[in-house]
C-alpha cells in the first residue's frame, strides 16, 4: 500500500499544503491501519476493503484504550484517504460510508485567569538576557494573539507591520489572517528585534531565534511557557495551546462578537469558536450563585 500512501501524502503536501504535523498525522494513521489489516487479514488490494475491516481495526483501538479523541482523527485520515482515492479513480466506492464517529464528550478549554496573567506580566521576573527577553516576548505573543505554536515560531519579521500594528499570520492550509497588536507589544516587539540586531548574529527572518539566531524548537516554546505559568497557576495543563484558549476566553469573557473571536483564531468554522461562550456561562453562573440573594 506504499504507493497509494505516498500518491495521498504528496496531495496532502503540495495540492492542500498541510502542515508538517498534520501529514505526518496522516502518515502514522494510514501505516497503522494498513499494518493492522496486513497482520489480522493477510495482503489486499484497496478494493477489498470493507466496512467491516475497518471496525475490526476501530474495535482494536478501543480495546487498546486509545481515547475517543484519537479515534475520531483516524477515522478522519480513513475518509480523507479514500476520498482521494474516488477522486483519482481508483474506488468506484469507499469503505467509509458507513462508518460513524463516536461520540466524544465536549470538554471546556483550559484557560488561566485574568488576575494570573496579570500577576505574570506585572510581577514575575524574567532574566535580563537574551532568554528571558525570548520567553517574555513569546508568552505576550501567544496572550495577545492567540497564535498556534507553529504559526508562532514560523513568524517572520516581515509578517509583523509596525505601521498598522498588525501581524499577518499564516495559519493551518496557508491560510492568512490579520491579527492587531496592541501598541505596548509593538514596543516590545521593536526593543527585542533592537537587542536582535546588535547581539545576535542571524541569517534568517524568523521573529525569534534563540541566542544563535536559530528558529526555536517547539520543545523549547513548551518548557518556557510551562516553567512561567508553573509560577502563576494551579491548573493541569500548562502549555502553548493553554495561552491560545486563554487569548480567547478572556475576549468572550468581556463580550467579544463571536465571528471576530473565529476571525482572529482562524478557525474554518464557528462550531470551533463557539466552545468558548460555555465558560463565559459558567462564569455568569460563579458570579450569580456569589451575589444573588436567591441564589
Amino acid at each position: 500500500m506504499q504507493k497509494p500512501i505516498q500518491s495521498f501524502i504528496d496531495y496532502l503536501k503540495f495540492e492542500k499544503r498541510y502542515s508538517e504535523h498534520t501529514i505526518r498525522s496522516y502518515h502514522d494513521d494510514l501505516i497503522q491501519f494498513f499494518s493492522f489489516l496486513d497482520q489480522k487479514f493477510g495482503e489486499l488490494q484497496l478494493t477489498e476493503i470493507t466496512s467491516s475491516l475497518v471496525r475490526s481495526w476501530l474495535a482494536d483501538l478501543k480495546d487498546k484504550k486509545i481515547s475517543t479523541k484519537s479515534i475520531n482523527r483516524k477515522i478522519s485520515s480513513l475518509k480523507s484517504f479514500f476520498k482521494y482515492q474516488l477522486r483519482t479513480g481508483t474506488l468506484q466506492q469507499t469503505p467509509m460510508g458507513a462508518i460513524i464517529n463516536p461520540k466524544t464528550g465536549r470538554r471546556l478549554p483550559v484557560f488561566v485567569e485574568e488576575k494570573d496573567m496579570e500577576t505574570l506580566f506585572n510581577f514575575i521576573e524574567f532574566p535580563n538576557d537574551w532568554k528571558g527577553q525570548t520567553d517574555k516576548l513569546l508568552i505576550s505573543l501567544f496572550y495577545n494573539t492567540g497564535m498556534r505554536l507553529s504559526e508562532l515560531i514560523n513568524l517572520k519579521e516581515n509578517q509583523v507591520n509596525f505601521k498598522n500594528r498588525t501581524v499577518k499570520v499564516l495559519g493551518k492550509g496557508n491560510k492568512e489572517r490579520i491579527i492587531p497588536i496592541s501598541g505596548q507589544l509593538e514596543s516590545q516587539i521593536q526593543e527585542y528585534l533592537q537587542q536582535k540586531n546588535k547581539s545576535v548574529r542571524s541569517g534568517n527572518n524568523f521573529l525569534i531565534t534563540n541566542e544563535k539566531g536559530e528558529k526555536l524548537y517547539p520543545k523549547y516554546v513548551w518548557l518556557a511557557i510551562k516553567k512561567y505559568l508553573d509560577k502563576i497557576t494551579t491548573i493541569d495543563k500548562k502549555s502553548p495551546h493553554v495561552l491560545r484558549h486563554t487569548f480567547a476566553t478572556h475576549l468572550a469573557n468581556s463580550g467579544a462578537d463571536l465571528n471576530a473571536v473565529k476571525e482572529l483564531l482562524g478557525h474554518s468554522s464557528l462550531a470551533a469558536t463557539q466552545l468558548y461562550t460555555h465558560n463565559t456561562i459558567e462564569k455568569l453562573k460563579e458570579v450569580y450563585k456569589k451575589t444573588h440573594p436567591k441564589a
